[in-house]
């Protein structure tokens, strides 16, 4: 009996010791993504014109880091709160909050410590973001791209507002740390190579990320890809699901030809019709439509003829669930 007992405590002891080890490792040892690169971005008047397309109208940056005006369709910036963060959401995980990305916030940042941040998810301090914001799809960013994006954020009006960090929960406070990937430099595909570049802005502006569904860890559901689902949860406790977008014809895009499909965005594009009043209890759409109507027409075209190319998939979505059905 005794030797038994001294086996247990063994058995025991070894595992105490195996998950102190996994929690050091954990804390200690990841993120690993490297040192931040020792970088300069030219801030020339072409690289902040490009960085502003992209943060405003591709990868949509200052869409989920300034105030969204959901009174209207699509939730458009209320102006003046352009970078300034401070949206927060809880879950189950914790409380997620939006950080601060004008200079009053991120002036002490070096520039290559800014481009880590966006495509590797961790702050100053090697910290680790949680990917609400994508930094997962901004690791296939261009670095010409990515310097952009830096050079134009450095332009941002300061605005004071102190955005305490985002509080999660055992243990997603420990798996977090395990997401942040080293950024591995990529050339952006020319606007030639049409399918290429298709893929490209489709990847970065997170068409993909959003339109295709996930199981309940966030992982994306084989053979489901841009076949929508996704659902997006408003303060009011109602639900939006993202849209079908494979070339489907039933359930899809497949009937949406090239002039409609460019117009479907770019009706967004005038100030009235990025203001549309939505009735109180009406539906609504996280979709930034007034912001993706800013992309040129040349890469929605490229947007759609990729998307031609994905594999068509019969998913029929109810885009507004009633809330008994969806149980939240």
């Amino acid at each position: 009996m005794k030797k038994l007992l001294k086996i247990f405590v063994g058995i025991l002891a070894v595992l105490v010791l195996f998950i102190i080890g996994g929690v050091l490792y954990l804390t200690q040892g990841l993120p690993n993504v490297g040192d931040a690169p020792d970088l300069t971005v030219a801030a020339t008047p072409e690289a902040i014109a490009r960085g502003e397309y992209l943060a405003n109208h591709v990868t949509v940056c200052i869409d989920c880091h300034s105030t969204r005006d959901f009174r209207y369709y699509s939730g458009p910036i209320t102006p003046g709160t352009e970078g300034k963060g401070g949206e927060e959401m809880t879950e189950s995980i914790g409380t997620l909050r939006v950080p601060n990305i004008t200079p009053a916030a991120i002036g002490n940042w070096s520039d290559g410590e800014i481009a880590r941040a966006i495509t590797a998810g961790v702050d100053k301090n090697g910290e680790p973001l949680f990917p609400m914001m994508p930094y997962p799809i901004y690791s296939e960013l261009g670095e010409e791209d990515v310097h952009a994006i830096v050079a134009y954020l450095r332009t941002l009006p300061p605005i004071q507002n102190e955005v305490a960090r985002t509080q999660l929960s055992f243990p997603m406070n420990l798996i977090v740390r395990t997401i942040p990937k080293p950024y591995t430099p990529k050339t952006r595909p020319p606007a030639s190579d049409t399918l290429a570049y298709g893929k490209y802005l489709n990847t970065v502006s997170g068409c993909h990320f959003c339109h295709t569904p996930v199981d309940d860890k966030g992982q994306a559901l084989a053979g489901m890809d841009f076949a929508g689902g996704q659902e997006f949860k408003f303060p009011d406790g109602k639900v939006v699901r993202t849209a079908n977008i494979t070339p489907e014809m039933d359930t899809g895009i497949g009937a949406w030809d090239r002039a409609y499909f460019v117009g479907r965005f770019k009706e967004y594009a005038d100030s009235a019709a990025a203001h549309i009043p939505v009735p109180q209890g009406g539906d609504n759409t996280v979709m930034p439509w007034t912001m993706y109507a800013g992309m040129t027409e040349e890469d929605l075209s490229a947007i759609y003829s990729y998307l031609r190319t994905v594999k068509p998939v019969v998913n029929q979505i109810e885009r507004y669930p009633a809330p008994e059905a969806n149980g939240k």
